[in-house]
């Protein structure tokens, strides 16, 4: 039997660089109520969400993708050819084949990275980021650039009073690179698909060929709707707030960094009132930065941790060198949490 010769990558890896990108329309919560029977204070009481950004037809889940990609980019100092990866998580690129990570490699200069999607709804960018460390400590690539992007505005029923308010769109990349020191934690993932139905789309697309209106859902005006996220609110803020308040505490733990050690908590930019929860919680010092992107830009899915990490940045509210835990939730369930030192 022969030898495989065995791999040799980076000691660790780290997050050298972080862009984003938010569509340049801004929709407050006036613009929702003119479909759904609610309030601004209702809005805000519930979610924390004041504004979202909704993207323009040319704002595609591409374009928005290569926007955040080339100043995370420029932000970690390297150049685009020498990306060896490309991982695209988000659940709104509508064309089952091919992955639209592929294009946004080409269109970067990438020079025939590895490059695909994957679909872990609001845990897709600690899934990202996760494969991107076990890549370059693998020696598979050298740099990989993880991309969360999201047009849920498409994926949105206006006339859901539940879900209406809660969408945003937008993209945040972050480049991985090498380290000689381990500046990413362990990451602890994991499924919880016996909860499944607490958020999913409201029909499957493969409806849309039997031609039984009866087995489609319809607005108002008797009109076919598209597909859109459903919730069940309640069941999802109890499971994230105990649940996923473990997740994080484990994942400090594993890295071996206490809250008093810690600098800046990103949680998924779900919904405030979970935010203000999971900090209780866990306990977290007055010293702590939290990440409150939400108020701005609602729920952007895969997208909300690397947008509020580089607005944070951008702001000086945090900085290059902090100690920060990172924990994403969402559809499956599924979710993933990680302690990060920030680029």
């Amino acid at each position: 039997m022969s030898k495989i010769k065995a791999p040799k990558g980076a000691p660790y890896a780290r997050i050298l660089g972080v862009g984003g990108y938010r569509p340049v329309r801004v929709v407050p919560n006036e613009v929702i109520l003119e479909t759904i029977d609610s309030s601004d204070e209702w809005i805000r009481s519930r979610s924390g969400i004041e504004t979202r950004h909704w993207a323009s037809d040319e704002e595609t889940v591409a374009a928005m993708s290569i926007e955040a990609s080339g100043k995370a980019i420029a932000d970690a100092g390297i150049n685009a050819d020498q990306i060896g990866a490309v991982v695209v998580s988000t659940v709104s690129h509508f064309s089952q084949t091919p992955a639209i990570a592929t294009e946004i490699a080409d269109k970067l200069g990438t020079n025939k990275a590895a490059a695909f999607d994957i679909s872990a709804g609001c845990a897709g960018f600690g899934y990202g980021l996760t494969l991107a460390k076990g890549m370059i400590v693998e020696g598979s690539a050298e740099y990989v650039l993880v991309i969360g992007v999201e047009r849920l505005s498409d994926l949105t029923d206006l006339e859901d009073r539940a879900t209406a308010f809660l969408f945003g769109d937008g993209a945040g990349a972050v480049v991985v690179g090498p380290s000689e020191e381990p500046h990413i934690g362990p990451t602890v993932w994991g499924s919880e698909g016996d909860k499944a139905g607490t958020i999913k789309q409201t029909v499957p697309w493969d409806r849309f060929r039997i031609g039984d209106v009866s087995q489609l859902p319809l607005d108002s005006k008797g009109e076919i709707k598209f597909p859109a996220i459903t919730q069940e609110g309640q069941a999802v803020f109890r499971w994230a707030v105990f649940e996923m308040a473990k997740v994080a505490q484990q994942a400090l733990d594993a890295a071996g960094i206490s809250s008093d050690d810690l600098d800046v908590f990103i949680p998924h930019q779900a919904n405030e009132r979970i935010i203000d929860s999971m900090v209780k919680t866990l306990k977290l010092p007055g010293h702590v930065t939290v990440a409150r992107d939400v108020r701005t830009t609602g729920n952007t899915s895969a997208a909300s941790i690397p947008l509020a990490m580089e607005r944070l940045l951008a702001t000086g509210a945090a900085k290059s060198g902090d100690t920060a835990l990172v924990i994403g939730f969402g559809a499956g369930l599924v979710y993933a949490a990680t302690v990060v030192t920030l680029p």
